[in-house]
């Protein structure tokens, strides 16, 4: 030590020597520190990406190794088969092939995906049931168009308990409404029919869809919907929109540099605003009267109060609320109605397909036509009612309605998918989770095992029988012959119930079938009973619509017809 230095200079000195090498180190020790978290991060994704790709290899091991397994053709290619749909009918196509490998078949639409075809009604039912789930792709496209939905998700375990609750209000409800129907809507429709189209063509496609909108319309939303000023544009804007909805799910990611996309976009908002006016205006319009005490018997009902010159309806009223506040709890915030537009567009869809095959059939078979018609007239005049129809009694005209959706079906496939359990199936097939499971209704309901060798013909008589005993699977009185062969609608027949049959399959069928098939059944069979009171419907002069056979199991229509409605003279 020096003598001019003191110690507490040499404690300085030895401080300031510590706090520099304490500054060097603590960036050292702070990029160390950095480093070692960003190799934990690195490892961690590293190992969660393995993961999953393992699991994604094990599931197509999986896929590959089960559908090995399962009858079909061979792999064309890389691509599967789903290039051979371009070219040639995915209907004859599987139709071919289950006639050469079986009621199962399995096609490869590519690496990674695998579509199983069933045919046996056995198997049919046991798969519908077992296979709960829709189609991811399906729930995409409909969330992307009508938004959130609690009624349309593809996963069963998410709409189980709504579509129980609703089911039971259409049947409860609903239902009693359709046995009446709503005649002011049958009125309203028959008035736009003699007012835009009587003597005149009308393409079958666009009249069965306004038929179809106007009867929803008015079963959801009341008679309001009826004079209700923008019916049409909404009627165009759902179609346009479920039409366009599966191209732009078809993305993985939503295309946001696409001008189309954000058309489509705002024509789904507008949807949703006119959806909440409609709701509006059935409350604006309909409102609830104070309780009715009646002193002759002491019950108690309750009606609205309807401006206008609406009809006053009583009872029913407390639960048309709640079948809105099922459909969607939140009808006055920002929530965008997905389930009633859901109920709208599929309702429509299936409804407007079905009067489009009745329709189609009516001026094929004109025979059958004046049938139903002298039915009809049968049935008013016995009825207590005027302009009341007795749906019940007009057992040929139910008839002609099953036997429509059986040779025509609304959709070519019924599709199925299990997303999350593979499905083992009593046949001894095992169909791997993921798979697309399809059933080819057209292929199932003209089955000549289930249906007889007259399976490709029109023929309603294979829903009646004369007595209350005999079976379904029995033969059934031929559509053509001797008059004495015929069953006369005067003669006390019987309607068999279809649904005992696993091929008859319009509607679906298991877990999964649609809610409303029995409403949309009656109201579609009271729509005819006054619209053949009213009109005769005609093929158009010179046109050709009669269906092509493909094969034995197989009928195709030409393009869809012009018709012609003809006022009756009475």
């Amino acid at each position: 030590m020096k003598p001019c230095e003191t110690p507490y200079t040499l404690l300085g000195v030895l401080l300031s020597r510590r706090r520099s090498n304490y500054s060097c180190e603590y960036p050292n020790f702070l990029r160390d520190y950095a480093i070692r978290e960003i190799n934990v991060l690195l490892w961690i994704s590293l190992i969660a990406i393995t993961t999953f790709l393992v699991k994604r290899v094990i599931k197509l091991m999986k896929l590959w190794s089960y559908g090995r397994n399962l009858p079909g053709p061979p792999c064309p290619s890389l691509f599967g088969h789903s290039q051979l749909f371009s070219g040639e009918n995915l209907i004859e196509f599987l139709s071919k092939s289950h006639e050469k490998y079986g009621s199962i078949v399995r096609l490869w639409l590519g690496p990674t995906q695998l579509m199983v075809s069933v045919k046996d009604p056995v198997i049919i039912k046991e798969m519908l049931i077992k296979a709960e789930d829709k189609l991811p792709a399906t729930e995409r496209a409909f969330h992307m168009a009508f938004g959130r939905s609690s009624l349309f998700a593809s996963s069963f375990k998410k709409v189980q308990k709504r579509r129980e609750s609703l089911a039971e209000q259409l049947n409860n409800i609903l239902l009693q409404r359709a046995n009446a129907i709503p005649s002011k809507v049958v009125d309203y429709i028959v008035q736009n029919v003699g007012s835009t189209t009587a003597n005149r063509v009308s393409d079958c496609r666009s009249i069965s869809q306004h038929m179809a909108f106007s009867i929803l319309g008015s079963t959801l939303f009341g008679d309001v919907f009826l004079g209700w000023s923008n019916a049409t544009l909404y009627e165009e804007m759902l179609m346009k929109i479920s039409k366009e909805a599966s191209f732009w799910a078809s993305y993985t990611i939503p295309p946001f540099w696409k001008r189309g996309f954000w058309r489509f976009k705002c024509l789904c908002t507008e949807l949703r605003c006119l959806t909440l006016d409609i709701i509006q205006q059935r409350r604006k319009y309909y409102k609830f009267s104070q309780l009715d005490q009646n002193p002759s018997n002491g019950t108690t009902k309750i009606g609205r109060v309807v401006e206008s010159d609406a009809v006053i309806f009583s009872g029913g009223l407390m639960e048309d609320d709640l079948l809105l506040a099922n459909l969607d709890g939140h009808l006055n915030g920002d929530e965008p109605c997905g389930n009633v537009m859901g109920v709208m567009f599929h309702g429509c869809l299936t409804t407007a397909g079905l009067i489009g095959n009745i329709l189609t059939m009516l001026v094929i078979h004109p025979e059958i036509q004046d049938k139903i018609y002298s039915e009809i007239m049968m049935v008013h005049k016995r009825s207590s009612k005027s302009g009341v129809h007795n749906i019940y009694d007009m057992k040929f005209l139910m008839a002609t309605v099953y036997e429509s959706a059986r040779l025509l079906p609304v959709g070519p496939l019924l599709q199925r998918c299990s997303r999350t359990h593979d499905l083992d199936l009593k046949a001894g097939v095992t169909v791997p989770a993921g798979s697309i499971l399809v059933v080819p209704i057209q292929l199932v309901q003209m089955d000549g095992s289930s249906w007889g060798k007259d399976a490709s013909e029109f023929n309603p008589h294979r829903f009646l029988s004369k007595d209350e005993r005999r079976s379904f699977s029995e033969p059934r009185v031929p559509l053509t012959g001797a008059a004495d062969e015929v069953v006369s609608i005067e003669e006390s027949l019987v309607l068999n119930d279809p649904s005992v049959t696993d091929s008859f399959l319009p509607f679906g069928s298991g877990t999964r079938a649609c809610i409303g098939q029995k409403f949309a059944i009656l109201g579609i069979a009271t729509l005819f009973a006054s619209l053949l009171q009213h009109f005769e419907v005609r093929l158009e002069p010179g046109s050709e619509t009669i269906p092509k056979s493909m094969n034995n199991s197989i009928v195709q229509l030409l393009p869809t017809p012009k018709i012609v409605f003809v006022e009756r003279n009475r």
